[in-house]
């Protein structure tokens, strides 16, 4: 008989081979209640605590737990030291006796959270996105409002409502009133929307009263996963002036699976859009040795259907800005904190990152194989996808964060 191939053997292309290696957390079937760190090879998942103790490394017991938290606190030394350790473990045949018993195929186990969400931020940092909605809602006043190219714009969001891809969403309710309504209704969102994103995951903390500078970016960020901010545009609508948003987005905010470490994009650095105005200093990246821009090609489909094709390379603000921009007042950082990207949206009609812009506003609904949609209907399944440029001509794949609507309770 052929000798069997090994899952260590991947496809030229892969774009989970041994170049990217996200973590996860999961668990079997055979031990439901028990959820362990893992890290994505091809179609396989590898139980990374217990290739830590079979091969004796020294970050065994930070690898045994359930949770990816001890491992994001643990630092930017750690961080390197258990990646090349993984890449050795995966690439080097002496290890394989050891390695593969370890091995579960992706499709047989249960993903879970990977790490607790200390806070969660969301920023809004696409200027195409930004000047649509401005479009949208101001048609006759200036797209963006006089801050945008100055700071990069946030607010604090509900940590305690991520939830990990393939989690439904309940359509949420809330008062909601159109402009020629008498007086609000209270019921569910008719407008419920997606909002394409990223998001970035913090892991060592740093101390109330000292800002971050941009510099100290990646010893503060482990890696990053893909978004999908849910947003109620009516209940938004109504309730967000003066203070921002609430109950339209707090329901629920959906994140991948899989972390990828930051080193394994270091390929896809690019730089960011030209600024059109001076930065001050605390956001001035015009000097730092790195491109603060990352080339993501994000995917977003309804249904199965492709809707966009965002590109993340196009975002006016980097994730360092918004880092130091979310520190400069001396707010400090926790281990787990998650902050997002905002909507990511291109220049072009097909690269808009919601279906607000994709339909603006309802006006022009996208004409599916299953029907028109102008906003989302009960039953839609949203899923994000994306992938980076590699080294040496390869690609690194984010993995998904899928969500499926499913009617007010």
């Amino acid at each position: 008989m052929p000798e069997q191939s090994s899952p260590l053997d991947l496809a030229e292309g892969d774009p989970f081979g041994p170049h990217n290696l996200p973590y996860g957390v999961f668990s079997t079937p055979d031990h439901a209640g028990r959820r362990r760190v893992g890290v994505r090879i091809g179609d396989h998942v590898l139980d990374a605590g217990a290739a830590a103790h079979a091969l004796g490394s020294p970050y065994a017991q930070l690898l045994a737990q359930p949770s990816l938290t001890p491992l994001l606190a643990a630092g930017r030394t750690a961080w390197r030291d258990v990646r090349r350790a993984l890449t050795a473990w995966v690439t080097v045949p002496a290890h394989r006796a050891d390695i593969e018993p370890l091995l579960y195929p992706v499709d047989s186990v249960t993903l879970h959270l990977p790490y607790e969400v200390a806070d969660y931020v969301d920023f809004y940092a696409s200027e195409h996105h930004a000047t649509n909605v401005g479009r949208i809602f101001r048609p006759d006043g200036d797209a963006l409002t006089p801050n945008w190219k100055h700071l990069p714009i946030g607010y604090h969001g509900r940590a305690g409502t991520v939830v990990v891809s393939g989690t439904d969403v309940v359509r949420p309710s809330g008062q909601r009133k159109a402009p020629s309504d008498p007086a609000p209704v209270f019921g569910p969102s008719v407008k419920l929307d997606i909002e394409a994103e990223v998001g970035f995951v913090v892991g060592v903390p740093s101390e109330q009263g000292t800002p971050v500078p941009l510099g100290d970016f990646r010893e503060h960020v482990f890696g990053l996963c893909l978004l999908n901010d849910w947003s109620a545009r009516d209940i938004q609508a109504w309730e967000y002036v003066p203070l921002g948003p609430f109950l339209g987005k707090s329901f629920a905010t959906s994140v991948s699976a899989w972390v990828t470490p930051l080193e394994a994009l270091d390929a896809a650095r690019t730089q960011p859009p030209a600024r059109d105005f001076p930065l001050l200093p605390y956001l001035d990246d015009a000097d730092e040795e790195e491109h603060g821009g990352i080339d993501l090609r994000i995917s977003v489909t309804i249904n199965g259907h492709l809707v966009s094709e965002p590109p993340f390379s196009s975002m006016y603000w980097t994730a360092a800005q918004q880092l130091a921009q979310m520190t400069v007042n001396g707010a400090s950082l926790r281990t787990g904190d998650l902050y997002g990207s905002g909507t990511v949206s291109g220049a072009e009609p097909a690269q808009r990152g919601s279906l607000l812009e994709l339909t603006w506003n309802g006006r022009d609904p996208l004409d599916l194989p299953d029907g028109k949609r102008t906003f989302l209907e009960d039953g839609d399944v949203v899923t994000l996808t994306a992938w980076a440029p590699g080294p040496h001509g390869t690609r690194v794949g984010l993995g998904e964060v899928t969500g499926r609507i499913v009617p007010s309770a």
